[in-house]
């Protein structure tokens, strides 16, 4: 897919779009084909860097301790402790409205054990089991890099969506953001591009856009 294609795709969908008094995401929706999404293995699961970021806000927690956790203070816009994920633990409403608003958890690797003991059963479903950060990881290079990340997951379904950057950044930015996602998407598939049936991109409250293959 070139992708010179692509922008023109997200030129029309920025220039189509109603003008609006707030900041709109820009999605894209994957249709795919040929494929038995009851077995999990060929479902899609993958967190993927944008080259130009992902345009929004992206609600990072880390679970740490001690330095790492003084260091993530800075860029996380939560850090919680052992004491803390416990807490989590006996309070089922207050995990689950953590879940809900946070894109990203990471977490040290020496609690990844505790946390799917207390917090298991609520971000397993949800896919949002912290990333683990060993000993020799920067924890402030890896928000940062998590702040870019957009989870591509289709679960067991054909069509699914995936955030691709707002309606305030460039034609050229957002299909760049499109191009890595495909490039991934198709290494992923059994069949590559044969798997993807169509694509779309549109802002919030915009029209869509089909994306040429």
């Amino acid at each position: 897919m070139a992708e010179d294609t692509i922008e023109q795709a997200v030129s029309r969908a920025l220039e189509d779009a109603p003008e609006r008094n707030f900041r709109e995401t820009v999605d894209l929706a994957i249709n795919l084909r040929d494929l038995d999404l009851n077995d999990p293995s060929n479902r899609i699961d993958e967190g993927i860097v944008l080259p130009s970021g992902t345009g929004q806000d992206t609600q990072i927690v880390v679970f740490a301790s001690g330095e790492t956790a003084l260091r993530a203070e800075d860029v996380a816009d939560k850090v919680l402790s052992k004491e803390d994920l416990e807490d989590l633990g006996d309070d089922t409403d207050a995990a689950k409205d953590l879940a809900g608003e946070t894109d990203f958890f990471i977490a040290e690797a020496n609690l990844m054990q505790d946390i799917g003991r207390y917090l298991g059963t609520v971000l397993g479903p949800r896919g949002k089991m912290p990333t683990p950060l060993q000993p020799d990881d920067d924890v402030v290079e890896t928000v940062n890099r998590m702040k870019n990340t957009v989870q591509l997951r289709s679960r067991d379904r054909r069509t699914f969506h995936t955030r691709v950057g707002a309606n305030d950044m460039s034609a050229d930015e957002i299909a760049s953001n499109i191009d890595t996602i495909v490039r991934r998407l198709e290494a992923s598939l059994e069949k590559g591009p044969l798997n993807i049936d169509s694509m779309y991109v549109k802002t919030t409250m915009g029209p869509s856009v089909e994306v040429p293959a």
